[in-house]
C-alpha cells in the first residue's frame, strides 16, 4: 500500500519520564494483584502524557499476556491519535470507525482503537471476537458514553484515563464504576519539574446572576448567548485582550455559537487577525482554520466546544474563558490547552471572564482527586455559588473612566459602613442610596460644563452603579433579583433628576 494510503501516520517512540514509569508501574502492580476483572481509574492533568502512558502500557501488556486489547475514545481525532501514538510504540492496531463494516483480518491485529457507538455497533452485529480481551483501556473516561460497553467486558481489566476523575453527570458517579483512583502528578509539580508552562489568571469580575442552569447541571447556551453577546461584555472582552494579550496567540473559548460570531465581528472590527471555528464547520474549512492559526504569530481564534480535547496547538499564549461553566472538567479542559511548553514559552495567559477561578480555584492550586472521586455530590454542594461569589467583586473604576471625574479628589464610597451608620441612627436604610446618588450627582456636575454633558457622563458609571447596589442589596436581609433590577433602574432615575437639581444651584450660585 503506497504511504499516501496510510489513515494513520507513525508517531516517533516517545521517550518515558520519571513520573510516567513510576505511574504505569503502579497501574501494572494493580493489574498482578487484583482480579482480572478489576476497575481502576488513573487521574493525570492535561499535557502530563496520558496517551503517551496508555501506549506504553499497551506495549508492555502485549509482551507479557496472550490476549488482546481495546481502546476507547469518545471523538474520532482522539482515535487517529492514539492509533499513531500507538504505532509509534511498535503497537500493531487497527481502528475500527464508521467505515469498517466487517473484520476479516481481525486475527492480524492485538490492539483495536475505536469509538464507543461505533464498537458497540460492531458488537451487535457480532463483527468483533471479543472473548480474548484482557485489557480495555478507556481515554477521557469521565464521559458517560461508556457505561454502556461495560458490561461487554465483563472478564477484561478495564483501566480508565482522564485529567478530571469527575463525572459529566452526578447522577452517574465515577465510583459507581470504578474500584480504586490512583492519583498521578499535580499541576504544580509538572510545572516545577519544566513539563508544562505555569499560567498566570487575570480574572474580571462579570456579574451572572442572569444566567439559567440546564438540565446537564451547566449554563444554559442561550443565557450565556443573551449575557456575553450584549454591548458591554463585548467591550468587556476586547479591553482585556489589549491589556493583558496584545500580540500574542489567543484561543477564546464560548459557550454558544452566537457569541462567538458577535466576537468574531468586534475584533474583526478593531483590526484584529481573528477567525471563527465551531462544530457546523466542515473538515476542510477547520484544517484550513487551524493551519492559519498554527502559522500566524499574533492569531485570534474564537470557539465553541469543538477544541477542548483532541487539539493541541502548544503555541497558543493565552487563554480567554469569554464564559462561565460549571464544569470542573471542561474548565481544565480549556486551561489546558495552553499548558504545553515550548523552548521558548514558559509561561502564558489565562484570562477569566465568567469568575471561574474564584468558583474552582486556579488551575494549578492542589486538588484532593481521591476526595472528589469518592465523594463527588458533596465536592458539588460546595462550590461556591454565583451570589456568594459575587459579594466579593469590589469595584475599581477604569483608568480612562476615573481620567473624566479628575476634578473629584475623593470617588470611594463605602456601602457597608454607610448602612451601618443608618442602622446606627435609626434611619431608613435608604439613606445609603440617596447619599451615593448624591455624590454621584456631584461627580458628574463638577466635571462638565453643560448638563447635557453631565446626563451623558451619568451613563458611564453603570458598573460601580450595579456594584453599589449589590453590596446595599447583600446588606438587606431579603432582596429578590426582581427588586434589585429595580433598584437599579430606580437609581438611575433619580440621579438624572439629582443632575437637574444640582446643575440649578451651581447656576444659581455662579448668578
Amino acid at each position: 500500500m503506497p504511504n499516501s494510503d496510510l489513515e494513520v501516520e507513525i508517531e516517533e517512540k516517545k521517550e518515558l519520564y520519571g513520573y510516567q514509569r513510576g505511574d504505569i508501574d503502579a497501574i501494572f502492580e494493580r493489574m498482578d494483584n487484583t482480579a482480572p476483572n478489576y476497575h481502576l481509574l488513573y487521574q493525570l492533568p492535561t499535557g502530563g502524557g496520558k496517551t503517551v502512558i496508555f501506549s506504553e502500557i499497551v506495549r508492555r501488556y502485549l509482551s507479557k499476556n496472550n490476549k488482546k486489547v481495546v481502546v476507547l475514545t469518545h471523538r474520532i481525532e482522539l482515535c487517529k491519535q492514539t492509533s499513531k501514538m500507538l504505532t509509534g510504540f511498535d503497537v500493531k492496531n487497527k481502528i475500527i470507525n464508521s467505515k469498517i463494516k466487517e473484520l476479516p483480518d481481525q486475527e492480524e491485529y492485538s490492539c483495536f482503537v475505536a469509538m464507543v457507538e461505533t464498537l458497540k455497533n460492531r458488537l451487535n452485529d457480532e463483527i468483533l471476537e471479543i472473548d480474548n480481551v484482557g485489557l480495555v483501556i478507556i481515554d477521557e473516561a469521565h464521559y458517560n458514553s461508556f457505561r454502556k460497553l461495560l458490561s461487554s467486558f465483563n472478564n477484561s481489566f478495564i483501566l480508565g484515563v482522564t485529567a478530571t476523575p469527575l463525572s459529566s453527570n452526578i447522577k452517574l458517579p465515577m465510583n459507581e464504576n470504578y474500584d480504586e483512583l490512583i492519583v498521578g502528578d499535580t499541576i504544580a509539580s509538572l510545572i516545577e519539574n519544566g513539563f508544562l508552562a505555569k499560567a498566570t489568571t487575570y480574572s474580571y469580575d462579570v456579574g451572572l446572576t442572569s444566567l439559567k442552569v440546564g438540565i446537564n447541571g451547566d449554563y444554559t447556551v442561550k443565557s450565556s448567548d443573551d449575557l456575553y453577546s450584549n454591548m458591554v461584555m463585548q467591550e468587556k472582552l476586547l479591553h482585556a485582550y489589549v491589556e493583558k494579550s496584545l500580540g500574542k496567540k489567543t484561543l477564546i473559548f464560548n459557550n454558544g455559537i452566537n457569541t462567538s460570531l458577535y466576537v468574531f465581528e468586534t475584533f474583526k472590527n478593531a483590526g484584529y487577525p481573528i477567525r471563527h471555528l465551531d462544530n457546523t464547520s466542515n473538515p476542510m474549512e477547520r484544517k484550513e482554520i487551524l493551519h492559519w492559526f498554527k502559522k500566524t504569530p499574533d492569531a485570534i481564534l474564537t470557539s465553541v466546544g469543538i477544541l477542548t480535547t483532541g487539539f493541541d496547538e502548544p503555541t497558543v499564549e493565552t487563554i480567554i474563558l469569554n464564559r462561565a461553566t460549571k464544569s470542573l472538567t471542561l474548565y481544565y479542559q480549556m486551561i489546558g490547552r495552553g499548558s504545553r511548553k515550548l523552548a521558548h514559552k514558559n509561561e502564558f495567559n489565562v484570562i477569566d471572564l465568567g469568575n471561574n477561578a474564584a468558583r474552582f480555584g486556579l488551575w494549578s492550586e492542589p486538588v484532593n482527586w481521591q476526595h472528589i472521586f469518592k465523594s463527588p455530590e458533596f465536592y458539588l454542594e460546595n462550590l461556591r455559588d454565583d451570589i456568594e461569589i459575587e459579594t466579593h467583586f469590589k469595584y475599581k473604576m477604569p483608568d480612562e473612566l476615573r481620567a473624566k471625574f479628575n476634578k473629584t479628589a475623593d470617588i470611594s464610597f463605602d456601602v457597608d459602613e454607610e448602612h451601618k451608620i443608618a442602622i446606627a441612627q435609626n434611619l431608613r436604610s435608604k439613606v445609603v442610596l440617596d447619599k451615593s446618588i448624591d455624590q454621584h450627582a456631584a461627580m458628574c456636575v463638577d466635571n462638565t460644563e453643560e448638563l447635557n454633558e453631565a446626563r451623558a457622563l451619568s451613563k458611564e458609571l453603570a458598573d460601580d452603579i450595579e456594584y453599589r447596589i449589590r453590596k446595599y442589596s447583600n446588606c438587606l436581609s431579603h432582596c429578590s433579583k426582581n427588586y434589585r433590577e429595580w433598584l437599579v433602574e430606580d437609581y438611575k432615575l433619580k440621579l438624572t433628576l439629582m443632575i437637574g437639581k444640582k446643575y440649578r444651584e451651581k447656576i444659581f450660585n455662579e448668578d
